[in-house]
C-alpha cells in the first residue's frame, strides 16, 4: 500500500573486478620518472629504499586471492609505490577504506601524491574509496590500534605466519601473504588466532618483512 512517503535509497555501487580496476589505476603514475616507460612491461620495477612495484600478475594474483568487497576495511601492509593500495581503494567502493602502511616516508609522499595525480583521492567520485598512507610504526606489526580489517594484503615476504596480524582479522577474514616463499591464502575461522583455514597458492620472490 502507497503511504505518499518517499524514501532516498542510495545507489548500489557494483563490484569492480581485478581486470577493471587495473584499466582504473595507471600503474605509470606510481613509478618513478625513470621506470615509466617499463610500467606495460609484466615485471618488477625498482621504487627506491631498495623496494620494488611489483610485477602485475603478482598483483592481480594477491587481489583474486585476497577478494575484497565493497564497503571492506583493508590493511596493505608494506604498500611501497601505492599502487596496490590505490587498487585495493577501488575495489572496495566509496564505502570502503583501505589503509595502506611503509616503513620509508620519502615512498609514503611520493604514494599520497601519485593518488592525487590519479585522480582517485576523491571518495566522493564514487570510484574508490577513502584511501589513505601512513608510517609503520617501529616494533609494531599492521595496525592493532585499528583492527579489526576484513582484508589484509602483505606485500613483503616473512619466516612464518604471523599471529598478531591473524588477530587483527575480523572473524571470516582473509589475509594474502608469502611465507616461506609461499603464497599463502589465511581466512580467521574463529575468535582464537589459531582458528584459521590456511591454502597455498605457489612460489614467488618479496622484499623480506621487517617489524624494526
Amino acid at each position: 500500500m502507497a503511504t505518499g512517503l518517499e524514501v532516498a535509497v542510495e545507489p548500489k555501487h557494483p563490484q569492480v573486478s581485478v581486470t577493471e580496476a587495473f584499466s582504473q589505476v595507471a600503474r605509470e603514475l606510481f613509478l618513478p620518472e625513470e621506470e615509466r616507460d617499463s610500467a606495460s612491461s609484466n615485471v618488477p620495477l625498482q621504487i627506491g629504499d631498495g623496494q620494488t612495484n611489483s610485477q602485475p600478475s603478482t598483483v592481480g594474483d594477491m587481489l583474486r586471492l585476497l577478494g575484497p568487497q565493497p564497503g571492506d576495511r583493508v590493511l596493505d601492509i608494506g604498500s611501497g609505490s601505492g599502487w596496490t593500495t590505490a587498487l585495493l581503494g577501488v575495489l572496495v567502493g566509496r564505502n570502503g577504506h583501505v589503509t595502506g602502511v611503509e616503513r620509508h616516508q620519502r615512498l609514503i609522499d611520493h604514494a599520497r601524491t601519485s593518488l592525487r595525480q590519479s585522480g582517485l583521492d576523491d571518495v566522493d567520485d564514487g570510484v574508490t574509496g577513502d584511501v589513505e598512507f601512513i608510517a609503520a610504526t617501529a616494533g609494531v606489526l599492521g595496525r592493532p590500534d585499528a583492527a579489526p580489517f576484513d582484508r589484509i594484503l602483505v606485500s613483503a615476504g616473512t619466516g612464518t605466519l604471523p599471529s598478531e596480524l591473524i588477530a587483527q582479522l575480523t572473524v571470516g577474514g582473509v589475509m594474502v601473504i608469502p611465507v616461506d616463499g609461499e603464497m599463502l591464502r589465511v581466512e580467521r575461522a574463529g575468535p582464537a588466532d589459531d582458528e584459521v583455514t590456511v591454502t597455498r597458492h605457489g612460489r614467488y620472490r618479496f622484499v623480506p618483512l621487517i617489524r624494526d
